[in-house]
């Protein structure tokens, strides 16, 4: 039986801020899911598979967070990409980005009040550039008609994550979204993307991405200082998220199939947070007592299956 949300989300200071409202306790996780490029509208999307996980996440009453390129959109009679066996039965009509928002809001309908986070990837922004419709907002709309507080964003951002460990105790956690950009590269697989991202986001204890259709986790271990010059080590953890679209094809000739692509993995991502205690022992100076226990968030990832 699905169970009411277990979480609320509003802008602060224009950042989205995602509150887990009831207590966890330690050793506790709260879930969300990721599902970045769904390309719901492509043929060779797995809308079953997006449906199976949003149905998941409803069922738990987690927060769902839509990463970009939710819809492909290229079948457009501007678009040199287009392909007549690319466009769904049910899209081909004069009012193409119509038919597919409405029907992308209506699919999304039964999950509204858990889609949490809705961001914008290249595909939707190509409309916004070229027929000026913001597609993802226009969806938003509908959604939020549905009962949804969805919140909508650009190609990146932050997503602030509180989770309450006691009813007057909680950790936050600060994620930053980016939908991604680039290829990936056969080798890389755009994994050497989170060096660069750990430059410039150095805030960030978690950084979620998508777009090259890869899916990996790798985590890198800081050396930090505070502002009373305390030296402790961190983590900041990157994932990259996979894909709903089946694009290997090689005996149709697909494509990707003719650049020599490989396969690439299915689904979406569960990002899971567990709070564990950690208490530091640095006397505090200006009291002379032990520093209270402190809370942290370990971070994991799964397959959504």
């Amino acid at each position: 039986m699905p169970k009411k949300p277990k979480f609320t989300i509003a802008r602060r200071n224009k950042v989205p801020v995602l509150t887990f409202t009831e207590p966890v306790g330690v050793g506790k996780s709260v879930r969300m899911l990721l599902q970045f490029d769904e390309h719901w509208d492509n043929p060779h999307s797995n809308q079953d598979l997006i449906k199976k996980h949003m149905q998941q996440a409803v069922d738990e009453g987690a927060p769902i967070i839509k990463g970009g390129d939710q819809l492909c959109l290229m079948q457009g009679r501007y678009d040199p990409r287009r392909a007549r066996n690319d466009i769904r039965p049910e899209h081909d009509a004069p009012n193409y980005i119509d038919k597919i928002v409405e029907g992308y809001a209506d699919f999304c309908e039964f999950a509204a009040p858990n889609i949490a986070f809705m961001g914008r990837g290249n595909h939707e922004l190509s409309i916004l550039r070229h027929l000026e419709t913001d597609t993802i907002e226009r969806v938003g709309e509908r959604l939020r008609a549905a009962g949804s507080s969805v919140v909508t964003g650009g190609i990146g951002g932050w997503i602030v994550v509180k989770i309450h460990v006691t009813k007057t105790q909680f950790v936050t956690v600060p994620v930053y979204y980016t939908h991604g950009t680039g290829g990936g590269g056969p080798v890389t697989k755009g994994v050497i993307q989170t060096n660069r991202r750990s430059v410039y986001l150095p805030d960030a204890q978690v950084i979620i991405s998508g777009h090259i259709h890869e899916e990996w986790i790798v985590t890198l271990a800081r050396e930090r200082l505070t502002s009373r010059g305390r030296v402790y080590l961190d983590e900041q953890v990157h994932l990259c998220s996979a894909t709903y679209k089946q694009e290997y094809d090689p005996v149709n000739s697909s494509w990707h199939s003719q650049m020599g692509r490989p396969p690439k993995p299915i689904g979406g991502t569960w990002l899971e947070m567990t709070v564990v205690r950690e208490t530091d022992g640095i006397l505090r100076p200006e009291s002379g007592k032990r520093q209270l226990p402190l809370f942290k968030v370990n971070i994991n990832a799964v397959r959504a299956k």
